[in-house]
């Protein structure tokens, strides 16, 4: 499993974690889907830059995503960049195509 970086992860990683690692983990947590190079993700990248600089202490996660990818098939990834919240390893919530840190932190206010 890559690294639980703390605060924003500037690169997206295809050593992804395991669905176990990830329901292991505890408190919250930051899970990205995309890829370097999607337009989406390109034009979301400094709304969540700009919120993980409000929150240097949340782990972010930032997974390479496409076709044979496991992780992103067992959390219904369908469109990029997709970003979900996690507290200890459960899903909170998550916002799809975001290009505002304002989004972004709408989906941190569900933070338990």
């Amino acid at each position: 499993m890559q690294a639980t970086r703390i605060g924003f992860n500037p690169e997206y990683s295809e050593d992804a974690p395991s669905l176990d690692e990830l329901n292991g983990l505890v408190g919250n947590v930051l899970l990205e889907f995309g890829t370097p190079w999607c337009g989406h993700c390109q034009a979301s990248r400094s709304a969540i830059e700009e919120v993980m600089l409000e929150l240097p202490d949340l782990a972010h996660i930032k997974v390479f995503d496409g076709k044979g990818k496991r992780l992103g098939r067992q959390f219904s990834v369908t469109l990029w960049p997709t970003l979900i919240l996690l507290h200890d390893g459960k899903e909170v919530g998550r916002v799809i195509r975001f290009t505002t840190a304002s989004e972004v932190r709408k989906l941190m206010s569900l933070s338990v």
